[in-house]
């Protein structure tokens, strides 16, 4: 499998991308088995990586088979290329909750009057056996 896996990384990858002289994959081997590292322009990471990581997941998937047919264990690492900005999350405000208008307190008495009607009828809808005589 020498370095199969890494052309198979590299022509894929150069593929894809706009600048495919860019692209650079350097293969390491240690006890957990085969490490590719991917190197692209940074411009060409949306494209590597894909919609939702599938197009990464779906490489991965490829190498992970490639990997099998040989008895080897290969993994890829996309590396972030110098330059790039990672997204940062945006932590959601806590909205305030304003206290409810005059309108919202009318009707949420009115559902608790009717709810304590509703009570009330179920207490004289007992069964014939449960009256007094």
């Amino acid at each position: 499998m020498a370095e199969k896996d890494q052309q198979f990384v590299e022509m894929v990858a150069k593929a894809l991308v706009e600048k495919p002289d860019a692209v650079k994959v350097d293969r390491k081997v240690d006890e957990m088995g085969v490490l590719l590292e991917l190197s692209v322009d940074k411009e060409d990471m949306g494209v590597i990586i894909g919609k939702e990581g599938r197009t990464a997941k779906a490489l991965r998937t490829l190498l992970r088979v490639l990997g099998a047919k040989n008895d080897a264990r290969v993994n890829l690492k996309i590396v972030e290329p110098e330059g790039s900005e990672a997204p940062v999350k945006e932590e959601k405000k806590e909205e305030k909750t304003e206290e409810p208008k005059e309108e919202a307190k009318a009707e949420e008495k009115e559902a608790e009057a009717e709810v304590k009607e509703e009570e009330a009828a179920d207490e004289d809808d007992r069964p014939m056996a449960d009256l007094e005589i």
